[in-house]
């Protein structure tokens, strides 16, 4: 069952939403504690955010920037605005489509569907290393009950380590496939990613599994 988090904070909507996913067949989770929203949205697992824009403490734009630097889980922008500007700045900002109030319930979960099955055909979403479940789009490792959660660079040097795993990856490598993915970062910066990447797979159960070689490379064992 697909998981799908719904981020509206006026009740009559939210429940609506609740309901309406529901039946179709989906897991709805609603977000109702409005100041840790991004944690929340990161740590529920979910396939899919329905993200209102008109919420407290951060506005829903705010908020998808927030999330687009730790994860590609895909969202959908509701909203009762019709200004064009919100809908250009929701794309801009990493949002997968964009609905405004009132919507067609038939249009939102057609339009739902069609994300989900892109990501599922596009193949790229689920790979494994060992036991651990990954999950590119949302960001996730999964392993049993255990969840943690990656920044996109920790992902994008993850799985370039996946790919070439018992290979030396250079930090060359590294560092021009960060940029090819528009993620500029300095040496130092690198550096920081490797170090917090290890600790999370350390807590995963898998302590030393990326090994430095010749000082200027990476292995993933």
């Amino acid at each position: 069952m697909k998981k799908i988090v719904i981020v509206e904070d006026e009740k009559v909507i939210r429940e609506e939403l609740y309901a309406l996913l529901e039946n179709a067949g989906y897991g709805p989770v609603a977000v109702t504690d409005f100041v840790h929203t991004v944690p929340e949205i990161l740590n529920s697992g979910a396939d899919l955010v329905l993200l209102d824009i008109n919420i407290p403490k951060m506005n829903g734009e705010q908020v998808l920037r927030e999330i687009r630097q730790k994860s590609e889980i895909p969202v959908i922008m509701v909203t009762s605005r019709t200004e064009e500007l919100d809908e250009v700045l929701s794309m801009s900002y990493g949002a997968d489509d964009y609905i405004t109030k009132p919507y067609n319930p038939t249009i939102l979960l057609l339009r739902i569907q069609a994300i989900l099955k892109r990501i599922e055909n596009t193949g790229a979403d689920l790979y494994h290393y060992r036991d651990i479940e990954i999950r590119q789009a949302k960001g996730v490792l999964n392993r049993g009950q255990d969840q943690m959660v990656l920044t996109k660079n920790e992902m994008l040097i993850f799985m370039v380590l996946l790919h070439h795993q018992g290979e030396i990856v250079s930090r060359d490598d590294l560092m021009t496939e960060l940029w090819d993915n528009s993620e500029y970062i300095s040496d130092n910066a690198l550096t920081v990613n490797i170090s917090r990447l290890r600790a999370k797979l350390e807590q995963m159960g898998y302590p030393d599994v990326i090994e430095t070689r010749k000082k200027q490379g990476y292995v993933l064992v």
